[in-house]
């Protein structure tokens, strides 16, 4: 296996939150957020574009391609950590593959614009930033170590290094 020494905290942490009841309900409800989005999208949601004027309609169409584009991220990121835990790849691999997804990607404009779109959408919107939230915490918590704390020691053990010196002499 491609599993490091060095990255045997790492390894425990991502192992236990995928092999997780909690990953496995972030997992579904990110998978669910797709799929719902995609049939809102497909239907409900081109009749609502249809009616809106022409300028909530160009705010429509950039919300909706952004949705599309955080919640496409988001899914590569669980499909990843799905990967590591059904075994199909070390979190070793999925660090270096997750390099690919931007868990930044495509923040929603100006609140003021998003409260013109229709209702469904803005929910799907807002539930979807609340999936990259925790998602971006996870992502920190497992590929981002705590750093170790560094050791100042005794500060004064210079002052008291210099006098010995001194007195040496």
């Amino acid at each position: 296996m491609e599993r490091l020494q060095a990255d045997g905290a790492l390894v425990q942490l991502s192992e236990r939150f995928t092999n997780s009841a909690a990953f496995g309900a972030l997992f579904r409800e990110g998978m669910d957020l797709v799929e719902e989005t995609a049939a809102y999208l497909d239907g409900a949601g081109r009749t609502e574009a249809k009616a809106l004027d022409r300028a909530v309609s160009l705010t429509y169409a950039t919300e909706s391609m952004r949705l599309t584009t955080r919640l496409m991220q988001l899914a590569s990121w669980l499909l990843l950590h799905r990967a590591v835990k059904e075994g199909e790849m070390t979190l070793v691999q999925a660090n270096r593959e997750k390099t690919k997804v931007k868990l930044s990607a495509a923040d929603p404009g100006p609140a003021d614009t998003i409260e013109k779109l229709p209702a469904q959408l803005q929910d799907l919107i807002h539930r979807s930033m609340s999936l990259q939230t925790r998602v971006r915490r996870l992502d920190s918590s497992i590929h981002n170590p705590p750093a170790e704390p560094m050791s100042i020691g005794n500060p004064l053990v210079p002052h008291l290094n210099a006098l010995k010196a001194a007195f040496e002499r």
